[in-house]
């Protein structure tokens, strides 16, 4: 296990569906205009390996032992244009193209288009060949361009865990415009785990209807289709940590830590 490895795999994903659109392009171009933040984190002989490519975040509770306090410890950055650090490297990597980064309704995007600077997938900024007929024209890039103008390359932090490392927080940037990473972590540290990660989402769609100025209550009626007008996506993990397990070099439990479906650490709402 390496930061090495980890970049291969995103790369290779990357890759495979990238050929996958192309396969499609012509009897579904929308493929073209599909893309994912990816975060990924492994937990292998004491170490901790994240990976991140977009806008989601995780982050860690940390026991602070002189205050008896739980902090909160971003362990990723956000891709995101509304970051001057991303608009600054969007710029250094693209010098010849002064709209790279466009300020359109107070809201810094990509050529205009989308808020993220590193993703899987949205091939029509990642290869001239799908910015064109049949694509619809929204998400056509008026001039041509020659290399990628998204990355899907992840910004990756490899670090060993503490005895004072309690718990992880991997959630999309839904949860995150509500709720600040001590808030969450907050929520986590004083709660039953039980059932931990819906209750993130919880909060997040109650501070969500404040800001609306209505009912929680009314916005759980709301179709999903609509319900993005009143608040992005939001999918959240928890993952709380076992120092003396996770410290041995050996694991000789399940393969996968996490299986499919909906359990009592992972929610998640469209």
């Amino acid at each position: 296990m390496s930061a090495d490895v980890i970049n291969k795999a995103f790369l290779a994903t990357e890759e495979d569906f990238l050929a996958l659109v192309r396969k499609q392009w012509l009897n579904d171009p929308h493929m073209a205009s599909v893309g994912s933040c990816c975060l990924v984190g492994i937990v292998c002989s004491g170490m901790l390996y994240i990976a991140n490519a977009g806008d989601s975040r995780v982050v860690l509770g940390r026991l602070d032992n002189t205050y008896k306090e739980v902090k909160a410890v971003p362990l990723s950055s956000e891709h995101n244009a509304s970051v001057e650090s991303v608009r600054e490297e969007l710029r250094s990597l693209h010098p010849d193209d002064p709209q790279i980064v466009v300020l359109k309704h107070t809201v810094w995007r990509v050529k205009g288009i989308i808020q993220i600077s590193r993703s899987i997938g949205d091939a029509y900024l990642k290869s001239a060949e799908f910015n064109r007929d049949p694509l619809l024209p929204k998400f056509r890039v008026p001039e041509p361009f020659d290399k990628p103008i998204l990355s899907a390359e992840p910004e990756t932090l490899v670090q060993k865990l503490d005895p004072e490392d309690q718990f992880l927080i991997f959630a999309s940037d839904g949860l995150w415009e509500h709720l600040s990473s001590q808030e969450a972590v907050d929520i986590v540290n004083t709660c039953p785990r039980n059932g931990i990660a819906r209750k993130l989402v919880k909060a997040a769609l109650r501070e969500a209807s404040k800001k609306r100025e209505m009912r929680y209550s009314d916005l759980k009626k709301i179709d999903r289709g609509v319900r993005r007008h009143f608040h992005d996506d939001i999918t959240v993990i928890v993952l709380f940590l076992d120092f003396h397990l996770i410290s041995q070099s050996y694991w000789q439990g399940p393969l996968v830590s996490i299986r499919g479906g909906v359990g009592v650490s992972g929610h998640s709402i469209c």
